[in-house]
């Protein structure tokens, strides 16, 4: 069995973990709703087009906090990675990479706004298309920011499946919390993949409560348990040991 090491850097770890996991619900959620919904227009790409040049500054706020996204998702992984490796070093690695591949995904989308920033601010010139064209290609890819971002809620979902199970085999936090993100982050995992393979499913908000919701309190609820609480140093010797300081 294996012998699990808890010390100083792993309560700290622990601090950092819980500070991440309320960064990636609070700092995506913020932008939706307050900076990046606002340029939507449903059905409308050239209104959506005009929403970013009329709104320029706002836009470009969105474009650093879905960089500020990125660097959020980089330092979970690395401080899941840290803490889990010890539990099962193969399994915490694959998390790592699926987590670091879709914060790759949110870096590409995020140069992808910038670029269609430039491009409509006419610091780009492309003669292949006529202005009203490149304005309709972006608003496009802008009106379809959730479909484009349920590729790397796939890999959100899946990378922290296996993380929390490990987390759950650790025993650094109890049982059924741990159970309980294994199953809230399976349903994003579903969900998001029903996003690719029927679409219209997901339009309905029992879906999207069903996908979502149990993620989101999921999060709130382990970020305020390590920060505050901290990772858990009871159980059988054989599964914990505690270091000298």
């Amino acid at each position: 069995m294996n012998i699990i090491i808890i010390d100083k850097k792993q309560h700290k770890i622990a601090k950092i973990m819980g500070i991440m996991f309320l960064l990636t619900l609070v700092v995506p959620l913020i932008n939706w709703m307050f900076v990046l919904q606002k340029f939507i227009i449903p059905e409308n790409v050239l209104a959506t087009a005009n929403n970013i040049i009329t709104n320029e500054l706002l836009f470009r706020v969105n474009i650093i906090n879905e960089l500020i996204t990125a660097f959020i998702v980089i330092g979970l992984a690395i401080a899941l990675y840290s803490m889990l490796k010890s539990v099962n070093k193969n399994l915490a690695l694959l998390a790592l990479y699926l987590k670091l591949t879709e914060a790759t995904i949110w870096i590409i989308i995020t140069l992808g706004h910038f670029i269609g920033l430039l491009i409509l601010k006419e610091q780009v010139t492309l003669t292949l298309f006529e202005p009203e064209q490149l304005q309709s290609i972006i608003g496009f890819f802008l009106n379809m920011h959730l479909s484009i971002t349920a590729i790397p809620g796939i890999l959100h979902g899946l990378s922290l499946v296996i993380f929390l199970y490990l987390l759950f085999k650790s025993k650094y936090v109890p049982s059924a919390l741990a159970a309980f993100g294994v199953i809230s982050f399976a349903l994003v995992f579903i969900y998001d993949l029903l996003f690719i393979l029927s679409p219209g499913y997901t339009t309905l908000l029992i879906i999207q409560l069903i996908g979502w919701g149990p993620s989101i309190l999921f999060e709130l609820i382990i970020g305020i348990w390590l920060l505050f609480k901290g990772i858990n140093e009871s159980g059988s010797v054989s599964e914990h040991v505690k270091a000298d300081p």
